[in-house]
């Protein structure tokens, strides 16, 4: 299934669709070169993309971790990533503010896993008339997402996403439940895995969140087997250099041929 901000680009509607950029807006020109690099594999494959990136890290465990060079600066790059590249564009937000806000300037708004619960926010999220796309908390069992849509849908919205990363597996690991895909689609809405982030090694006693990052090609391949409408992939040059997250993050240039393994598999389980 796809979501509605992509059927309108006529895509095969059994396709499954891509949500990948970096983790956060590090400075003016990356996110442009990072985008058009993925546009121009997923044009190729024929994989509909849309473009992930944020514009505040607000979720840190450090205070000297970096969290952006500016809300207003880092939504502008991304409204202008969406225009100049001509593909939707998500960034995730926090509080009620942050969804008006950003609902301005991009095309999906995405609430991160440790809020999918508070109700001020996503009936913040879904009354901007955005498509939202929900994280399944660390925390949740699949079936208790149906709420959190639930709460978007009862706005008048009904562009809604759902998307796995991981359920908690002990205090520093995460493990991923494929039940979950089949499980979240009876509720009518895409779901999508989230690779990179289900890898993370999150609570490490640096304060900087571990990853797996060679199991990415291992969970992404069992995601598109098992059905999962699209996947999410954060993505950077040079992983060891990014700001944010770069433990569990694929290097860029290795996201082409990984896509079309994926795409082989797709065609094979449909």
């Amino acid at each position: 299934m796809l979501p509605e901000i992509l059927k309108v680009k006529n895509f095969d509607p059994d396709t499954f669709f891509l949500i990948a950029g970096p983790c956060v807006i590090e400075n003016d020109e990356m996110p442009f070169d990072i985008a058009s690099h993925i546009k121009r594999i997923t044009g190729r494959l024929g994989i509909p993309y849309i473009f992930k990136a944020s514009y505040k890290k607000a979720n840190r465990s450090r205070l000297d971790s970096f969290i952006g060079i500016g809300n207003e600066k880092g939504l502008k790059i991304l409204q202008e990533v969406g225009k100049q590249v001509d593909i939707p564009v998500l960034t995730d937000i926090h509080t009620m503010e942050e969804a008006k806000q950003a609902a301005m300037f991009v095309d999906i708004l995405q609430i991160p896993a440790f809020l999918c619960r508070q109700t001020d926010l996503l009936v913040a999220a879904g009354s901007t008339g955005k498509t939202v796309n929900i994280k399944k908390g660390q925390f949740a069992s699949a079936g208790s997402m149906k709420y959190a849509v639930e709460k978007i849908q009862q706005t008048g919205n009904n562009s809604v996403m759902l998307t796995e990363r991981g359920t908690t597996f002990g205090y520093e690991d995460l493990i991923v439940d494929f039940r979950n895909i089949p499980e979240m689609q009876k509720f009518g809405v895409p779901v999508i895995v989230d690779i990179t982030h289900a890898l993370q090694r999150p609570n490490q006693t640096s304060g900087i969140t571990g990853g797996r990052p060679d199991l990415i090609e291992t969970i992404a391949r069992a995601a598109i087997a098992v059905g999962a409408d699209g996947i999410f992939i954060e993505t950077h040059p040079e992983p060891a250099k990014a700001k944010s997250d770069g433990a569990n993050m694929l290097k860029l240039d290795l996201l082409e041929s990984l896509l079309e393994k994926l795409v082989r598999i797709r065609h094979v389980v449909r």
